[in-house]
């Protein structure tokens, strides 16, 4: 819901006196701005990918484990996770050992993001990144669990 103060859940999960991730605010900006994403390799307790997309004012999130696919044909698993606040679109750091999400975490790629469709289960969209290009797909089949993969046009 546009408006909605959806980082609840993030801030929940996070001691910000000790951590170096933004406390962030949802941030609506004019439909003139281009969207953006970004992917964060995470070297959590398990390296992973972070998919975000600059939807709502946050950046809605996505868990990786096995990494974007680069090319058509590959579909990999994407966990949703907490939405993130914008200002972490930029972030990149170490989380202290002991708080959630503890490891480095270091930019992938990033770029201009489009919303080219969004059903109920699905969200396609067009990146424009430095490794990632083209159309997208996230399908939606069991609770937080999506798959995400490269359209073939």
């Amino acid at each position: 819901m546009i408006g909605k103060d959806t980082l609840g859940e993030y801030k929940k999960l996070r001691d910000f006196t000790r951590t170096p991730e933004p406390k962030g605010r949802v941030i609506i900006r004019p439909r003139q701005v281009k969207t953006r994403f970004v992917i964060h390799e995470h070297h959590a307790s398990h390296l992973h990918w972070d998919l975000r997309l600059e939807m709502e004012g946050v950046l809605k999130s996505w868990a990786v484990p096995k990494g974007p696919p680069t090319k058509p044909g590959p579909k990999r698993l994407a966990v949703q996770t907490e939405d993130h606040p914008l200002d972490y679109i930029d972030f990149e750091g170490i989380i202290p050992e002991g708080h959630y999400g503890a490891g480095t975490v270091k930019i992938w790629d990033a770029g201009p993001f489009e919303l080219l469709g969004q059903k109920d289960r699905e969200i396609k969209f067009n990146l424009q990144g430095k490794k990632l290009k083209g159309t997208y797909y996230l399908l939606h089949f069991k609770e937080k669990n999506w798959l995400f993969f490269k359209g073939k046009k």
